[in-house]
């Protein structure tokens, strides 16, 4: 299927690009999601009509992820879990725990955003994240603190 992105996608393309994709992955996730269209004649010239207006919405978005960046990068988080004696605990903190966490300080960051790099947290200590704005283009790296709850 071709489709006719409206927004920069990472590792797929940019704004306006004509793109081949499985069929499975355009119509399950990119047209619903509002990511992309059918790339028909119509659809083109719609674009073509549309893309200054596209275009400047693109730039206010990674305007806004950018500043966000701004203001999440060095941001130290404390989360408190229970753990056993030798500092394994039980269970793990998950992307939605950090992402909650940030929510409490004002940010509004998805779970899906969070990037762990060495994977679950399972045990006490401090932990360099990543979080994605806008479909990795642009990133910030925060610090979590994981200590035992008593």
């Amino acid at each position: 299927m071709q489709v006719i992105l409206l927004e920069n996608i990472h590792h797929l393309g940019n704004l306006g690009d004509v793109v081949k994709v499985k069929d499975g992955y355009g119509r399950n996730f990119l047209i619903p999601q509002g990511h992309a269209k059918r790339a028909t004649k119509a659809a083109i010239a719609e674009f073509e009509a549309r893309r200054a207006e596209l275009e400047k919405a693109q730039a206010e978005r990674l305007a806004n992820a950018k500043a966000l960046a701004e203001k999440l990068n060095g941001t130290s988080l404390t989360i408190a879990s229970k753990a056993g004696v030798d500092g394994r605990l039980f269970g793990s903190v998950t992307n939605s725990d950090v992402a909650e966490a940030l929510g409490k300080l004002g940010f509004s960051i998805k779970k899906s955003q969070v990037r762990t790099p060495l994977g679950m947290i399972k045990a006490v200590g401090e932990y360099p994240l990543t979080i994605a704005l806008l479909n990795n283009e642009v990133t910030a790296d925060i610090t979590v603190q994981v200590v035992a709850d008593e």
